[in-house]
């Protein structure tokens, strides 16, 4: 007793009725520019910006702002 193919158009049908097609093509843009910004913000957030703030632990790098070092010492 699931949703069916049925269920789903009728779902599909009101939406579309509510919404119209422009609105829904637009929030559709926008969650994909959303996408592609949160992606790109992964790709650049791997890589530290400064190099004199990368710290090797471990044989890896990362890094860490001074406000966070400035927490740390602050903090114990």
């Amino acid at each position: 007793m699931g949703i069916g193919l049925p269920h789903l158009l009728l779902l599909l049908l009101v939406v579309v009725l509510l919404f119209g097609r422009g609105k829904i093509s637009d929030l559709m843009g926008d969650v994909a520019k959303g996408i592609n910004s949160f992606k790109k913000g992964l790709a650049e957030g791997d890589q530290p910006k400064d190099p004199a703030d990368a710290k090797i632990i471990d044989g890896t790098a990362t890094t860490e702002t001074k406000s966070e070092s400035k927490d740390k010492t602050a903090n114990g």
